[in-house]
C-alpha cells in the first residue's frame, strides 16, 4: 500500500483517518467500526462492502 495514498485516504462515511492493518490487508475506521478490504493494493472504499467490527475488536486496535 502506497504511503502517500494512506496519508490522504479517509473514511467515506465520516471522513475520519483510517488505520492501516497490513497483515489483514484492510483499512479500519474506528469511529464507524468498519474495515475496508484492500484488493491488489486497491482499497475498496464502499460502505456496503465494508466488514463491521465488534466493539471488542475496535478496542484491540492501536
Amino acid at each position: 500500500m502506497d504511503a502517500k495514498l494512506l496519508e490522504i485516504l479517509v473514511c467515506p462515511l465520516c471522513k475520519s483517518p483510517l488505520l492501516y492493518r497490513k497483515a489483514a490487508q484492510e483499512l479500519v475506521c474506528k469511529a464507524d467500526r468498519l474495515a475496508f478490504q484492500i484488493v491488489d493494493d486497491i482499497p475498496v472504499m464502499l460502505a456496503d462492502e465494508a466488514r463491521k467490527l465488534s466493539p471488542e475488536e475496535v478496542e484491540t486496535l492501536k
